[in-house]
């Protein structure tokens, strides 16, 4: 062992990635490759009544133009495809930037000049896009991956209705969306029936079963699709589900007969992949006196399509959080002229907002401590409260808690007030079966394979840690792969399961290939440690010694060396789902004279098992409280009413954290090994920070202002 676990070891493709020698989906260099660029929609509901494709074809280098007449004909794959249908296989129209015809050029910028030149004529209807438009038309959907909207406990409406102290309020959130830095990219390339696919995915093996299936008319077998994606800068969810772009341009690559490379222009990312939708909160809570939860009926309602009705903002927290004996929560939808909504990074924060903001009025309502309300309501039993009552503690007292004056307004610094305010922080963490290969060559190096991804976390770094302190060996003689459907299946980087599910794995593979190396050792003539038991042997730093004797040893070049073959091991543990929990602690100033608000302060403390590595993991609280900033003071995707059209397609109008938004970020981890987790006691954490931000700035801007906001963004307007 190496003791690496744990430590907060530096990225080891930070080299790579700053270097430019990071190979992102778009950069890999395909010889021959042709260009696709998308004419979208420009009416939200109708039919294409009319589509003239003469003068694009008539544009220099322009190669071909599909629309719904000539599109190869697809095969519609299921869930993870989250569209209800495919563009380009019919005239119909389902929403505003749907694909309505596909130009394909020797460069993308023919590609681009062509595409002004298709002329599309539509029969228009009157499209919905709004919420509020259609508040009559709400309705329970049928289950969504075999989980039901309508979840009882109890007998909430009798409880509510007995309760000493009712909280009833609403909670709005509009529509959002992801925007990583990098764009969505496809390049496909075709040899006979088996395509290669460069491909910007955080799920790799979720993606070759959509192609497959999409192309299964056409002889098109699993076996046959290879996915790359080695790197990804940024996804949040927009990147895990599969989405139309990807099938068009393999489609068009297979027609052509060569390779042809798609890249989404920011505009075009805000209709052709996910968001988080529009989302209304009814939340109505019973108490005692003492502050003990007895009632809570959760009515949301969120966006739907036409096409599908997936419910991606559940309210697992209204379930699972507190210990609350009558609760009744019903997730309806609203079918809208929209682009299909789906997972955006921590998707239960739009329900937890509303929970957490309502459990701080209760708090104001009773005069009790906001973080003394939390403690009382945890479950006595189960990992919810085994140490989230220590996350509470610990942020609290560096935080300086114990300072607040609980009254509104009552904290100023200068022309400042100044607001504090708590949430409780969790996530659901999933986990998808996984597997490892671990080689040790001849030179004693080790070489880890998986087709997980590197979505930006750290992946490549935890993995290598594990593997290098399961072998013994130094970290820089390891090597990890990720990122290609020929390695061993392995998790997406999605739901906070990467960790989770592929830990175990890589521990085992490299546990395994330790101790076959080891018994290569002792039964070799020509090893100092030959003779000796093999449970007796040490690995450390690359040497191989009994335990107690540093100067008998051998080293893992010298047994490969002498045994002149790779050993190939594969490692396969499976893990078991859960949530990971935290406290967060944000202090906010209000200028009054310019109702200008910043963040300043932002403390938290998590239990999220073992910590595998303390800078990779801080890095996820810094990204979990800047996406919790956005979120709550920020983003927000504007959609015309009339047209069903996104009016702020692009990073100057549709607002994310910059560096000077985010203060400093102060985080600490209680650090025990879950004893549930395979994964070396760690559980995914990924998505926990940050679910919480926005309920803990709403709360501190009613300390600081007396002022209760309740429908994010909280914007200037709402501040005056």
């Amino acid at each position: 062992m190496t003791g690496l676990v744990g430590r907060g070891v530096a990225r080891v493709d930070g080299r790579a990635k700053v270097t430019g020698a990071a190979r992102y989906a778009a950069d890999n260099e395909v010889t021959g490759v042709l260009h696709g660029h998308l004419v979208l929609s420009t009416v939200a509901r109708g039919e294409i009544t009319e589509i003239d494709t003469s003068a694009a074809l008539a544009q220099p280098g322009v190669v071909a133009v599909y629309t719904h007449r000539d599109m190869p004909r697809l095969t519609l794959p299921s869930f993870p495809f989250l569209k209800g249908f495919l563009p380009l296989q019919d005239a119909r129209i389902h929403h505003n930037g749907q694909p309505v015809a596909y130009v394909v050029a020797e460069t993308l910028e023919q590609a681009q000049e062509a595409a002004n030149h298709v002329r599309v004529r539509y029969r228009a209807e009157r499209p919905t896009a709004h919420l509020a438009d259609a508040l009559g038309e709400a309705f329970l959907p049928r289950p969504f991956r075999d989980r039901p909207n309508e979840f009882t406990r109890g007998d909430a409406a009798a409880a509510l209705k007995a309760a000493e102290v009712r909280i009833e309020q609403d909670y709005t959130s509009p529509t959002m969306h992801h925007n990583p830095i990098e764009p969505h990219t496809s390049t496909a390339v075709w040899n006979g029936n088996s395509l290669t696919l460069y491909e910007s995915a955080q799920g790799i093996i979720f993606t070759r079963g959509v192609v497959a299936k999409a192309f299964e008319g056409f002889g098109v077998r699993l076996e046959d699709v290879r996915i790359i994606s080695p790197y990804l800068g940024g996804g949040f969810g927009a990147k895990g589900p599969t989405w139309p772009h990807t099938l068009i341009n393999a489609a068009a690559a297979r027609a052509i007969g060569r390779p042809v490379k798609v890249v989404l222009t920011r505009a075009q990312m805000f209709t052709m992949n996910g968001h988080r939708a529009e989302y209304r909160r009814s939340l109505r809570i019973g108490a005692t006196r003492q502050g003990v939860l007895t009632a809570i009926v959760d009515t949301s309602t969120g966006q739907l399509t036409r096409t599908e009705e997936s419910i991606f903002n559940t309210s697992d927290s209204t379930l699972n959080l507190y210990a609350c004996p009558n609760v009744h929560v019903r997730q309806m939808g609203i079918r809208l002229d929209l682009p299909s909504s789906s997972y955006m990074r921590s998707p239960e924060t739009t329900a937890h907002f509303g929970l957490e903001t309502a459990m701080d009025e209760l708090a104001h309502e009773l005069g009790i401590d906001p973080v003394e309300l939390r403690i009382r309501n945890l479950p006595a039993t189960g990992n919810t409260g085994n140490h989230l009552q220590e996350c509470y503690r610990m942020a609290a007292k560096a935080f300086g808690w114990a300072r607040r004056d609980p009254r509104p307004r009552s904290m100023r610094d200068g022309n400042e007030y100044v607001g504090w305010g708590v949430a409780t922080e969790t996530h659901t963490y999933s986990v998808f079966p996984s597997s490892a290969g671990l080689t040790v060559g001849v030179d004693g190096r080790a070489t880890l394979r998986a087709a997980t991804q590197e979505i930006g976390t750290g992946t490549y770094t935890v993995i290598t840690q594990v593997v290098a302190d399961g072998l013994g060996m130094p970290i820089e003689h390891v090597t990890t792969l990720l990122g290609d459907t020929t390695y061993p299946p392995a998790s997406l980087s999605a739901a906070s399961a990467t960790m989770a599910s592929v830990i175990g794995p890589a521990s085992h593979a490299a546990q395994s290939a330790r101790d076959a190396v080891i018994a290569l050792a002792v039964a070799d003539p020509r090893s100092p440690l030959h003779g000796v038991p093999a449970q007796d042997v040490v690995a450390e730093r690359g040497y191989l010694f009994p335990r107690g004797d540093r100067g008998r040893r051998d080293t893992y070049h010298g047994v490969m060396s002498r045994h002149g073959r790779p050993v190939e091991v594969t490692g396969s543990k499976q893990n078991t789902g859960g949530r990971s929990h935290g406290a967060v602690f944000v202090e906010v100033r209000f200028d009054p004279r310019l109702a200008a608000l910043r963040v300043s302060r932002v403390v938290a403390a998590y239990d999220p098992g073992r910590v595998l590595n303390h800078r990779t993991a801080h890095g996820q609280v810094i990204g979990g409280v800047t996406w919790g900033i956005g979120f709550a003071l920020m983003e927000h995707t504007v959609v015309d009413r009339n047209t069903a059209r996104v009016v702020n397609p692009n990073l100057s109008t549709y607002l994310v954290p910059v560096c000077a938004d985010t203060p400093s970020v102060e985080s600490f981890f209680v650090d025990r090994p879950a004893e549930d987790s395979t994964a070396l006691g760690a559980r995914g954490f990924g998505e926990t920070p940050g679910t919480g931000v926005p309920a803990a700035i709403s709360n501190a801007i009613f300390h600081a202002t007396g002022r209760r906001l309740r429908d994010v963004p909280f914007t200037q307007d709402k501040l005056l």
